[in-house]
């Protein structure tokens, strides 16, 4: 059995647990998550029906996934999946007949249906119209339970991206002087290029370059404001690998002397960044990692300048679960990835945050980030 495979029978006998009789995924995380096929939305109508399938036998026949595709699709889905039923439909073709029949073959018809999250609203439609005596939910009642503890395979894919994003900041890093001069737009392009030319199978999230007072804006992604000598820059990519993204982000001056209190202002998120990882270990809250940070920023007096949660979960979505956030009680597990990225914004002026994933452990946290957390250029 491949780990897909397994990933969908676990995700089966979690249906039946839950009271749910199946699963109906479109192109998303949660598709290449259970089958191992990876595609974007379209108006075409894609799914995977996964049925629920009782935990003392699980793969009985009857209890097998099943593809609706676009007949265009066969051969992809067919290279990519575990899954060996596929039934295919023909532009010019209603597909709702073939999803009703499927339905009929599953048990469906008045069934309770989880659908993802993010699939599009002409498509739930669709399901409802072709499955009027169902009723219907959410995927992530069941999924993010799944994919909140990573796997192995996860966890390999997760450190690899890291370490492309360590090696590209030490690279950035040392561009010193010559980074002087560049639009944000300019160097976000060259960050892009050094993901690339290192493996990087396209960018995780629009690339963060936000110099001087765009610096503190902290979802600022980049423009045409140069970059000037001693002008704080907040620096915050990554890029996929096998499906998994780096997210990474260091606040530095390429060139020159920084503003007064930006030294101090610096010290004191690394600081909070340290405490708040010290504080990851199985068993604690997620909120007591977010309160591990936030306390030492506030005792610094910038409490109110702290304007965001300090972490979210990364896995094949950039933001998903667990939130590190005031107001999260859930206990952390090993397994679980995040990010720890404390941050202080003086509006007008500059910005600092410090990044890093990190894995719960058995006993503790490991960084999955290990490049320079210093701000001066290398």
């Amino acid at each position: 059995m491949n780990v897909f495979e397994d990933r969908t029978r676990r995700c089966q006998r979690r249906l039946a647990a839950v009271g749910a009789d199946a699963a109906v995924l479109f192109p998303s995380a949660n598709l290449f998550y259970a089958a191992g096929f990876r595609e974007e939305p379209m108006e075409r109508h894609l799914f995977l029906f996964v049925p629920s399938a009782d935990e003392d036998d699980p793969a009985t026949p009857g209890d097998d996934p099943v593809f609706l595709a676009p007949e265009m699709y066969d051969e992809q889905i067919r290279d990519a999946s575990w899954v060996p039923d596929v039934r295919l439909w023909a532009d010019g073709e209603d597909p709702a007949e073939l999803t009703a029949e499927i339905a009929d073959e599953l048990g469906l018809r008045g069934g309770r249906l989880l659908v993802d999250d993010t699939m599009w609203a002409r498509f739930t439609q669709d399901l409802r119209a072709a499955l009027p005596d169902a009723t219907f939910g959410l995927a992530s009642e069941v999924f993010d339970d799944l994919r909140i503890r990573k796997d192995e395979a996860e966890l390999d894919a997760l450190r690899r991206a890291a370490a492309l994003a360590d090696e590209v900041s030490v690279a950035v890093r040392e561009l010193g002087a010559e980074a002087v001069g560049m639009t944000e737009s300019a160097l976000a392009d060259e960050i892009g290029r050094m993901l690339a030319d290192r493996g990087g199978d396209g960018v995780a999230f629009e690339t963060v370059v936000g110099a001087g007072p765009n610096g503190a804006k902290p979802h600022h992604r980049h423009g045409d404001r140069e970059i000037r000598r001693g002008d704080p820059v907040v620096l915050d990519f990554g890029a996929y690998v096998d499906g998994y993204p780096g997210d990474q982000t260091r606040t530095v001056v390429f060139d020159g002397e920084p503003p007064a209190e930006y030294e101090t202002v610096h010290e004191t998120v690394r600081a909070a960044q340290r405490a708040a990882v010290e504080a990851v270990e199985p068993g604690v809250p997620a909120e007591a990692v977010d309160r591990a940070a936030r306390e030492v920023i506030e005792e610094a007096g910038y409490g109110d300048r702290f304007v965001h949660r300090t972490g979210h979960g990364v896995g094949l979505d950039v933001h998903e679960a667990p939130y590190v956030v005031d107001g999260n009680d859930a206990e952390l597990e090993p397994g679980m990835v995040f990010s720890v990225e404390p941050g202080i914004y003086l509006d007008g002026a500059f910005g600092v945050r410090i990044e890093d994933l990190v894995v719960v452990t058995e006993d503790g946290c490991e960084r999955l980030n290990d490049s320079p957390r210093t701000w001066e250029p290398l």
